[in-house]
């Protein structure tokens, strides 16, 4: 049983969410895990996240804060929490407040009983828009096309991930761009590592507004996926 854990929270401009998101968190871990860590990783926020981090940082010594200047993508921040994370095993999820991370004990159990080496989260009831729901689905199907890999959803941003895993598979890639959790299964799976999977909760956002959907990502995370395709048929 797991009772190591790193957790990191990727976060831009969300000083309506961070401090709620990480206390909750923090209660959690010390509930139910023997050494636990938070990484906030603020990629280039320009309202108070910075200081709202440094202030959780310094209340707490299992908190440390990277700060990325200027904004680097989510891509950028996820690689960044993967690699500076110093347990065996690295969950993350999204600072906004969206998932109760109490349910991380789900993604414990299920670890334990299946030895996966990546436990990744599906929604159960997503709480976004239904075009949201169906250009995901759409990206899903051209994952499973280019890359043959079949999950219940790619992009639920919250996983929990052997750092063995992280280690082994070819060094993350994508940086601006959405692409960086395909990238993350597509490796994991290619490299022979097993990938289960665990239904959780969503909430609606309680505050700030996301910016994946910005149509720069999109293409960017498009690029990303030709660009790791490409590669892959060289070899």
């Amino acid at each position: 049983m797991i009772d190591t854990l790193s957790v990191f929270f990727p976060a831009y401009n969300e000083e309506a969410n961070l401090e709620n998101t990480v206390v909750k968190t923090q209660k959690i871990l010390q509930k139910n895990f023997k050494n636990w860590e938070i990484l906030i990783i603020n990629d280039g926020s320009k309202d108070k996240t910075p200081e709202i981090a440094n202030k959780l940082a310094k209340s707490d010594k299992h908190i440390r804060v990277i700060h990325h200047s200027p904004n680097k993508g989510y891509g950028a921040a996820l690689t960044t929490g993967f690699y500076e994370a110093k347990y065996p095993w690295v969950a993350f999820s999204d600072s906004d407040g969206q998932f109760d991370f109490s349910e991380i004990t789900k993604f414990i159990d299920k670890q334990d009983k299946t030895g996966a080496d990546v436990v990744i989260g599906y929604y159960l009831e997503r709480q976004v828009p239904k075009s949201v729901i169906l250009t995901s689905k759409i990206w899903e199907i051209i994952i499973f096309i280019l890359f043959g890999l079949h999950v219940r959803d790619i992009d639920c941003a919250f996983k929990l991930v052997s750092k063995k895993a992280i280690n082994a598979i070819p060094h993350l890639e994508s940086q601006r761009g959405a692409f960086i959790t395909s990238e993350l299964l597509i490796k994991v799976k290619k490299n022979g590592f097993k990938i289960a999977e665990v239904g959780v909760h969503h909430f609606a956002r309680a505050g700030g507004k996301a910016t994946g959907r910005n149509i720069k990502v999109i293409i960017k995370s498009f690029t990303d996926l030709f660009r790791l395709w490409l590669k892959l048929q060289s070899v």
